[in-house]
Parts: structure tokens; sequence; C-alpha cells
């Protein structure tokens, strides 16, 4: 593609507030994700677009640098920039537009493929029903539905959730979020302003990278100058498992007071301890401070991937003002479902324990099955949650995903974990699927892997996403 065509492909790029490079960087990407730059394509040299813009050279290699870190494009000496190979077979969906990689499996499934990229269970415990039934008779007479932070009795349970666990909590500090991923986007969309910095860990939940991009933000793990936000997933860490030290909580909690910094502890995954304690959350740690700390959790991990109810723990006039932008959006959650998770919260014991011990039982079948098939591979044991962090041995984990995608199983590389790209020997695997499932999946990736090796093996005929 030659900078002409760009040019007018970008249209009114530059209008919004923020750095250029932000700036030009957010509708690049958006030309990518949604196919209008296909993958593969050739995108105009650094010198010719940047005359193309009226814009110094380093603008656009800044923006062609950030993409490349987000594994969107790839840049070689002496053959230029390229929009990145997609990841997943390209799906179109009725109106041509290609779907994000990222969001490819849930926006178009394809046949015959067991679709648990996304670590949350895909069957919802029986309690699920009971509560809904109970829900129906707590439902009000007369009542709109339209509120914002959430229904009064759900609020309150989350409160008294955090209450019990040793933090004193008000339902006036609770609002209500369509899962944990509408809490970060409020959050997002209310403390960030475009070139704003926000630190992270690294590896770390990739849907959250997306959601701090999509704000024109520089996501960064290295410390440097006070950022605007702090973002930390301190138990049951997604990609690893890990569980952060109560020193280091300390740490982390006092450089967020001491800078008067935002700090979002995200709590998605923290019930699924293996240990069965689940740790105290960074609010607690904060000497009467708390009102730098913000709680993210939902019961999508604990519960069921379809009970689209999470929420967000804050200052109550941070609440206030999530809920003033949140009423903007749409008006509030759905109620039934509130209800339901209202009643599920009250009794969430027997459910979490449950819960607890299966992903135990299948992160172990797991773990025995990687070192046994492929000794090679090298893995830390995870504390909690629902996935392990892998290394390779050698190569490169995108283009092993390409040949263990041809072996019917599909794997997340690193690169999606980390703001700056990196990571590239490193994948995530969830360990959800029933142990015969489980072997299953490692036995095709045991056949990518001596394929990818040049080593003879006999290709699986399952196609299994990981």
């Amino acid at each position: 593609m030659d900078g002409s065509n760009l040019v007018d492909l970008l249209g009114r790029w530059a209008t919004g507030r923020g750095p250029l490079y932000l700036l030009l960087t957010a509708r690049l990407r958006a030309l990518i994700d949604d196919g209008v730059l296909p993958p593969g394509g050739t995108l105009p040299p650094d010198r010719q677009l940047a005359r193309r813009l009226a814009v110094g050279r380093g603008t656009v290699v800044a923006a062609y640098d950030l993409l490349q870190q987000e594994g969107r494009v790839v840049r070689r000496q002496g053959s230029g920039t390229r929009v990145a190979p997609a990841q997943l077979p390209a799906v179109r969906s009725a109106d041509g537009v290609i779907a994000n990689p990222l969001l490819q499996h849930i926006l178009h499934p394809p046949d015959n493929v067991q679709l648990l990229t996304c670590a949350a269970p895909d069957v919802p415990p029986p309690e699920l029903a009971a509560a809904y039934q109970e829900a129906l008779t707590l439902l009000p007479a007369r009542d709109l539905g339209y509120q914002p932070a959430g229904q009064l009795l759900l609020r309150q349970a989350v409160a008294a959730y955090y209450t019990g666990r040793g933090l004193p909590t008000t339902p006036d500090e609770i609002i209500v979020t369509t899962g944990a991923q509408q809490a970060l986007t409020l959050l997002s969309g209310l403390l960030l302003t475009p070139g704003a910095t926000v630190r992270t860990d690294s590896p770390t939940y990739p849907g959250a990278l997306e959601v701090f991009r999509q704000a024109a933000a520089v996501v960064t793990t290295a410390p440097r100058e006070r950022p605007a936000l702090v973002y930390a997933i301190p138990t049951a860490s997604n990609p690893g498992g890990a569980i952060m030290s109560n020193a280091d909580r300390r740490r982390l909690t006092a450089y967020a007071v001491a800078n008067d910094v935002p700090l979002i502890d995200d709590e998605v995954c923290a019930e699924l301890v293996f240990s069965g304690e689940t740790p105290p959350p960074l609010a607690a740690f904060a000497a009467g401070r708390a009102e730098h700390v913000i709680t993210i959790a939902s019961l999508s991990k604990v519960v069921w991937g379809g009970l689209r109810v999470g929420w967000i723990r804050a200052a109550a006039p941070l609440v206030s003002r999530l809920a003033r932008l949140r009423a903007i959006q749409d008006l509030g959650g759905e109620v039934l479902g509130q209800l339901a998770a209202a009643v599920l919260l009250r009794r969430i014991e027997p459910v979490r324990r449950a819960r607890v011990a299966m992903l135990a039982e299948r992160h172990d079948h797991l773990a025995a099955e990687l070192r046994a098939k492929l000794p090679t591979w090298t893995f830390d044991r995870a504390e909690g949650g629902q996935t392990i962090w892998v290394r390779l041995p050698h190569g490169d984990a995108d283009a092993f995903s390409q040949v263990a995608l041809r072996h019917g199983v599909a794997i997340p590389p690193g690169r999606a974990f980390d703001p700056h790209g990196g990571h590239a020997d490193h994948l995530r695997l969830h360990f959800l699927f029933p142990p015969a499932e489980l072997t299953r999946a490692v036995d095709a990736l045991a056949a990518a892997w001596a394929a990818y090796d040049g080593t003879p093996h006999p290709a699986s005929r399952h196609t299994l996403i990981v």
C-alpha cells in the first residue's frame, strides 16, 4: 500500500487529544483489527508516510514500533513494515470485516472446535439454576430496572463479602459491572487520557492491555516517572497462576499511596487458590488510605463465564463518578442476573471449594502429561487460577502456534501477554478440559512440537483450543 492510499484510510486521525504518535497508533490499530489493513499487507516506509502526513519521521517510527510491540506489525531490515500474519485463520463477519484474532473464537465460533480459549468454566454449577429461581422471588414489584450502580441487594452482598475478608466495605463503595472487562473499560475511561502511562506486570492479562491501548495510553513495565495508573493481578495471576507475597503487597500498595496513584487490584481469580486460603486484597494493606486501591472482580471464573456479573470496589466518590459514566453507556446491568449473583455470593463457599478442587486436579493432570510428553518444555506449578505459563526450549511461540494449528490445537503465544511484545518463547495453556481432553490436547501439542523440531510424528485428527 502506498502512502496516498493509507492517508485516505487514516482520515482525521490527528483530531483527538494526546501525542501524535499515539493517535496514529490508535488509528492504525483500528484499521488492522478491523481487517482494512489485511494480514501480510505492506505499510509505507517511515519517511514516505511521514511526508504524506506532514509529521516528523519519529512520529511514524514510534507508532510502528508500538504496533510491533503489540504484535500487530512486523518490521525487518530491508523488507519494511508489514501487518502481522493472523494467528488464527481469518474469519469474516457478514459485513466482510475480519475479526480481531484475540476475539475470533468468541465472535465467530468455527465448526468442530472446542471453544475453551477463554479461561472460564463452560458449564454452570447446579447452584446457579437454584439461585435464579430464588432471584425471581426477589424481583421488585415496581422498578424500572435502571440502576447504573447496580442492584442494592447485590451491592450489599459484595460489601459483606469484603467485610468478611477483613476489609470493611459499604454498598456505596461498590458498583456492579457487566463482568470485570467492563470494570476495566469504565476505569480506563474515567482515569486515563491519551498519552497517559499505565504500569503493569509482564506477562499480564491481555484483555487489560487491549483496554488500556484503546484508551490511547502508554503501557509499560519499567519503573519511571509517576504513572497515571498501576494494574496488578496479585492473586492467581494470569497467565502464570502465581501469588504475590504479603511483603510485596505492602510495597506495591505503599508505592500507590506515596505517589497518589490509583492501583487496580484484579481479583477475578482470587478465589481459585489451590491452598484454599485467599490472600487479603491489596486495599487491606493501605493503612487507612484504601482510597488509592481499586478492586475489581467477577463471578465468571468461580461460577460460569456466562454469568456476566462483576464489580468494582472503590472509594464512594469514585463509585459515584463511575455510576454516572455507566449511566451514559447502558443505564445499568441485567436485573435478574444481579439478584441471582447476590443469592450465590452469600452461599458461594461450596461452589468455590468444588471448583478449586476440580482445577487443582486438572492442573496436576496437565502438568504430568506435559512432563511426560514434552519434557523439554518448562513451567512453574500454578498456585491458583486456571492457566500455566510455559517456556519453549527454543524457537518462537508465534511460529510454533501456526504448526500447532495445523495439528488441531490453537494456543495463545506469549507476545499477547507482554505490553512490550516480549516473551516470544512462551505460551499459555489452560487446564479447564476434563483429564481425557487434556491428554488429547497434549498429544496434539507433542505432535506439533515434533513437526516443528523436524521429527516425524503423526498429526492429531482433533482440533482443540487450549
